[in-house]
């Protein structure tokens, strides 16, 4: 049985589909914003030895930085550069020595 075209309803057009996205109050990151953070999230995934200890480092907030470090490396450059210098310090294999 098909559907009488004349009971059939259309949706508001200007309704939505997506019922999470009305809830949305925060605004997408700036592209040089999304690049330090996506940069310092691989930095800190490479160095800190995996997904979880890099995630515990980066959403803890640090007394030593001044807040949590995603922030940080994410809102301005030198932000980034003192997250950054702070994972190399904490690297799984910053503490093997080299050989050579």
């Amino acid at each position: 049985m098909t559907p009488d075209p004349k009971q059939t309803r259309a949706a508001p057009a200007n309704m939505r589909t997506n019922p999470f996205r009305r809830h949305r109050t925060a605004s997408p990151l700036a592209p040089r914003d999304a690049q330090r953070q996506g940069a310092i999230s691989a930095l800190a995934f490479q160095l800190l030895g995996g997904r979880d200890p890099a995630l515990a480092f980066l959403n803890t907030e640090s007394t030593q930085l001044g807040g949590r470090p995603i922030t940080l490396a994410t809102q301005s450059d030198a932000g980034y550069a003192s997250v950054e210098r702070e994972i190399r310090s904490r690297s799984v294999s910053g503490s093997e020595p080299h050989a050579g």
